[in-house]
């Protein structure tokens, strides 16, 4: 859930590798950190578990199960908010993420609440942890659709879980790919078409560098890529925005939000 667009960039959709993807999207997470805890930081909650702007949170979803007495690892876990939830539910949490600034704020909410959360700065296509070392996993909006090489992060995933354990993350909808990233009611208009595979990126002027990259697929390719690495798929939610939200985080808004879905929420299970 990024706040985009950085100044002096041109958009393009082109091919872009896992290395090209992660050199642009680790610095600008670096350079974005502190206006992203600033601004959405009391939104988040220190010890709160948001899945999406729409503010769905884990209480209300219910989508990890207990994670009392379990081992579990946020990918994408930037501040750490998450994870704290799940230790305060009992749970004991680790976070993973690919941004030293965001780790950075983790580790002050750490000393701030007194509820410290164990992190490593690391990419989710090599997982940094031994095979069947967590019960649960899961990302909320903090890398799936940052990742070239999805398919070698679901096997990561797969890999560090245990049999029967639970995968849960949340990313853009794929269908507001079709759309403008405007807030307004001019992000209602389709632009772009859903089929459209091509990954969104952003190229610094200056020095032609690639500064940030999305990857989009399909709630089709989603599927089949869960499915073909091991995955049974238990919930997929789609949050509606709350009549009396009116908070504004990049693209969502209550205007997009009463009449499109913004947020797609998956769980899944590992194959025993």
């Amino acid at each position: 859930m990024e706040d985009h667009l950085p100044q002096r960039v041109r958009v393009e959709r082109r091919a872009v590798s896992e290395e090209e993807s992660r050199r642009a999207n680790g610095p600008d997470w670096d350079r974005y950190a502190d206006e992203y805890q600033a601004t959405h930081g009391g939104f988040l909650g220190n010890t709160g578990f948001v899945w999406g702007p729409e503010g769905l949170t884990e209480d209300e979803a219910g989508v990890l199960g207990d994670v009392s007495g379990r081992e579990v690892l946020e990918v994408g876990s930037g501040a750490g908010q998450c994870s704290r939830w799940v230790r305060v539910h009992g749970g004991t949490s680790y976070g993973l993420d690919l941004s030293a600034r965001q780790l950075q704020h983790s580790r002050r909410i750490d000393e701030e609440t007194g509820i410290a959360v164990p992190s490593v700065r690391a990419t989710a296509t090599a997982l940094p942890f031994a095979d069947r070392a967590f019960d649960v996993v899961f990302c909320s909006f903090g890398a799936m659709q940052f990742i070239a090489d999805l398919d070698v992060a679901l096997a990561e995933v797969a890999r560090v879980l245990r049999p029967g354990g639970r995968f849960a993350f949340s990313i853009t909808h794929p269908t507001r790919w079709s759309f403008p990233d405007d807030p307004s009611e001019a992000g209602l208009t389709a632009s772009t078409s859903y089929w459209d595979r091509t990954p969104y990126v952003e190229v610094d002027d200056e020095s032609g560098l690639v500064a940030y990259v999305e990857h989009h697929r399909t709630l089709g390719d989603w599927v089949a890529l869960l499915a073909g690495t091991g995955f049974r798929i238990v919930a997929l939610l789609e949050p509606e925005w709350p009549a009396e939200h009116d908070r504004v985080w990049g693209g969502w808004s209550q205007a997009r939000g009463r009449i499109t879905p913004g947020t797609a929420l998956f769980a899944a299970d590992l194959d025993p």
